[in-house]
This record gives C-alpha cells, structure tokens and sequence, in this order.
C-alpha cells in the first residue's frame, strides 16, 4: 500500500537504514557486565522478570520480591502491560531469562540475540512504515525528495544510537514502550489528525501518554489544535466534537489504568513511579537551561525540591503559551507541526526531571519539517545527536556515533545542497553558522580524548557539551517559534499527491 511508485531510491534508504541499525546492535550496550546494576539492558529485562511473576498491583510498589530500588518499574500501565507480554514470550523460551530475584544480571548469548532481533523486528512492523507512509502519502513532494527525507528520517542517528546501540532490547510484540514505537505511535496519530480523523488521532495520542510519560510534550500541542478545530465549528456541532473527543479519551485513559482504579493505593503507587519528583531537577548532566545555569545557581542547594518543582513549571508553561495560543487561534496542521516542536523542546529545556535521551521526542517533529525547513531540521537532527555524546562514550559508541553523523550529514548536503550549503542571497550567513557549529562540536570531541580535565573540575567535557548544544537549543526554540508565528496558515497536505 505504501510503496507503489517508489523507484529503486527509496528501497536502497529502507534497506540502508535496516543495515545500520544491525551493525550497531554489534556494539555494546548500556551496562553490559557492570554489576550490580548492570544498566538499561539488564532494566527492560528485569521488568519482564517482575511483571509476570507478580500479581498487577505488586508492580509499581516496594516489597520483599519487588525492590524499587532495583530498576523499579516507572513507565505508565502500557509499558507493564508490554513487559508481561515479552516476559511471556521470555518465560516460555528460557524461563532462567525471567526467574523471579536468580535471573538479575541475565547475559546469556542466546539471550542477547533474543533482544537484539527483536528491536529490529519492532522497527520493521511499526517505526519505519510510519516514515515511509509519511513521506510517500501525506507529503506532495516529487519522489526523489520523499525518498531523500524518508531516508534521512529512518537514518537519524541519535534513535538508532539510543534504540539499537544504548539499549538494544526492544521486543516485536512490546510497542508500548522504547522510543521508535512510541514515535511511530505518535506519528501515526498525526497522520490521522492530517487525514481528517480526528477521533482516531485522539485515541491513538492516548494510547502515547499511557506508555511514555514523555509523550506529555506533544500534549499540548494536540489538545490546542483539536481545541481550536472544535471553536471554528459553530453551535452544537462545536460541543458535540468536544464531547466526542473527551469520551474518546477517557475510555482510552480508564482501560489503560483499569487494573490499578481497584484501590486508591494502587492509583498512587502507579503515579509515584511515573513522576519521581524526589530524583531532583535533572537527570545526570543534561543540554537544558537548569543544568547550564547551575553553573551559576546552585539550584539543589538554593530551592527545595517542591519549589524546583514549581519554578520548574511555572517556567514550562510560559515557554509553551505563545505557541499553543498561537495554535488555538489557527488551528492548521502546518501550524500544529511547528508547534509540536517548540512545545516539546520547550518542555525539554524547562520541565522537571529532564533525562539527556529525551531530546529524542523534540526531533520527531523537527524531522517531520525537514523539507520545509532542511538546513534548521538537519542542523538540529546533528546538534541532538552531539547532545547524547557523554552517554555514548560512556557505553562505547563513539565509532558508530561519528559515521552515523557523517552519513546523516553528508546525506543530507548532497540532497539538499542548494539550501544547505548555498553561499547565495540570505543562505550565505546562515549556512556559515552551520559549518562553524560543526566544527566546534568536532573539537569538542577531540578535546574530549586528547585534553585532560583537572582534578577541581572532572566533568568539565560533559558540561561543555551540555552548554556548547543547550545554547544551540535555545536558539531552535526562538528559531521554530519565529517561524510559527511567521509563515501563514496554510494545508501543504491539500495539494494533489502525484508520483513523479
């Protein structure tokens, strides 16, 4: 259904795209033989060990079989749902992978090959068809530049790096939780929401907040859009859309969380896991405004938990407001696009408890404009990836990291050199502000092997990362919020699609 009229092109990028995601899977992977805690490997497979020994309402809270502190489940009931369902599959292919407390630490070859297969296989059923139907049906581009933008999608490196080389476990029937899913899940609610079908979107979006509380960054761009589509009906069509959209959503949410309403116990344990406000105002050293201005304020020691976590959301909310105003009042899918990224890199720059692998969710829909925008969209798509540096060397992924970065790069200037690298009219300044932040970012890598950091200061090279693409971040968010509030409504999706 997807495919026809594509040329030999767009099969040599699927292909390609199948082919590095194997050869980072080589690689090793987070945690892998460091004990006692092993790393997101030794997590997912211990959630599978917990989810289906344990009874449903033992999953999200502390016990003599079930040590939270132990890689505790923290994902929504989709994600448990999904651990049960590969624990399963596990159980019944080796039970020793999911021996209740005796398989911590499981690193079994057959084991490793078990997960390893299996995020691929996901890829293949969900994630890439997704991109694929995405460049081919909804954008009425010419075929080489559906080709070219759905291969530099599927080519990104910073979710192959995290997807297939940091955690290199996800399951063919697990696609409530990792990253590609989740993304394609989320894309396949906009797809929805670009063809018409509102409800559908709204009830596949559920389905998004209920695996990944990341999804919460795309939120409110959703909820403004439907909202602002709902205000241009008139009379009782207007409250019979809304009507329609918020029962849609609440059957979603009470299925979702129907295991857990049994007791109010059972909801709070679930709730306390998905927002861990106690683990502090960011995860380890992450490229957002808290950490890079910790340099200065010394907020953990300044602020209380409870206060970080208002000043941290009182500031969330004032970075989103223009943009999703702007959304309600011209609710056009374009508009709905851009916002998806400024809101999402927004909630990434402000909000509490900020893990580095969440700038993942901001490049979805930054990729989704790369052929409106390709020098910003490619820019950032590298700037991300850099971004994710500290953790991939730490997990010895620096070889993959430099050649996934060179053919994203490389790909894309050859594609679309015209706007990327065209020293003409408006292009000049802003294609030289591209080579020069690649090239800071080379020197940063190479300092970050050559240059010894002094003893006063043993995570200067992380800090400097973090600041060198936190400073990049802030500009794309003015960036993609200028540009928000710039282009005219318009439907790029309402032009005939041929295949050419």
């Amino acid at each position: 259904m997807l495919i026809e009229g594509v040329d030999d092109l767009m099969h040599f990028c699927v292909l390609l795209s199948i082919i590095v995601r194997v050869a980072v899977s080589r690689f090793p992977y987070s945690g892998a033989g460091k004990p006692p805690m092993y790393g997101d490997y030794e997590a997912q497979r211990h959630w599978m060990e917990i989810t289906v020994n344990l009874p449903p309402n033992d999953w999200y809270k502390n016990s003599s079989q079930n040590d939270l502190m132990y890689w505790g489940l923290d994902y929504p009931p989709l994600t448990a749902y999904h651990s049960f369902l590969c624990g399963r599959v596990a159980k019944w292919i080796n039970p020793n992978w999911v021996a209740l407390n005796t398989s911590r630490g499981f690193e079994g070859y057959y084991h490793k090959i078990f997960m390893r297969s299996t995020v691929l296989v996901s890829d293949l059923i969900f994630y890439i068809p997704l991109i694929l139907y995405w460049s081919i049906v909804q954008r009425p581009w010419n075929l080489r530049n559906k080709a070219i933008a759905a291969g530099l999608c599927l080519l990104y490196p910073g979710l192959i790096l995290i997807d297939h080389g940091h955690f290199q476990n996800l399951f063919s029937l697990a696609l409530f939780i990792y990253n590609s899913v989740s993304l394609g899940l989320t894309l396949w609610a906009i797809v929805f929401l670009m063809r018409g079908q509102d409800l559908a979107g709204a009830a596949v979006f559920t389905m998004a907040l209920h695996y990944k509380q990341m999804s919460l960054y795309y939120a409110i761009p959703f909820f403004c859009y439907l909202l602002g589509c709902c205000l241009k009906l008139k009379g009782l069509f207007r409250i019979a859309k809304f009507l329609n959209l918020s029962c849609i959503v609440i059957v979603m949410s009470s299925m979702c969380w129907l295991p857990f309403l049994r007791s109010f116990e059972d909801t709070l344990a679930v709730m306390e896991r998905i927002f861990p406000f106690s683990r502090g105002l960011y995860e380890d050293k992450v490229a957002n405004i808290w950490y890079m201005l910790s340099i200065i304020i010394k907020w953990k020691s300044i602020f209380s938990t409870a206060s970080l976590v208002k000043i941290s959301t009182l500031s969330t909310i004032l970075a989103v407001l223009p943009s999703s105003i702007h959304l309600v009042r011209n609710p056009s899918l374009h508009k709905f696009r851009l916002s998806l990224a400024n809101v999402s890199l927004a909630f990434f720059m402000f909000s509490f408890q900020v893990h580095e692998k969440t700038i993942l969710f901001p490049a979805l829909p930054v990729l989704l404009l790369l052929e409106d925008h390709p020098l910003a969209c490619v820019w950032f798509g590298y700037i991300s990836t850099f971004s994710l540096v500290p953790l991939l060397a730490k997990d010895g992924l620096m070889i993959p990291f430099m050649a996934l970065s060179a053919l994203f790069i490389i790909g894309a200037i050859r594609a679309y050199e015209d706007l990327i690298l065209s020293f003409k009219n408006n292009a000049k300044i802003s294609s030289l502000a591209f080579g020069i932040s690649i090239l800071g970012s080379l020197i940063l890598i190479i300092a970050m092997y050559k240059v010894k950091q002094p003893d006063r200061y043993p995570h200067l090279h992380v800090l400097l990362n973090s600041v060198y693409c936190g400073i990049h971040f802030v500009g794309f968010l003015l960036y993609f919020n200028y540009l928000q509030f710039k282009e005219s409504p318009y439907n790029l999706y309402s032009k005939k699609i041929k295949y050419n």
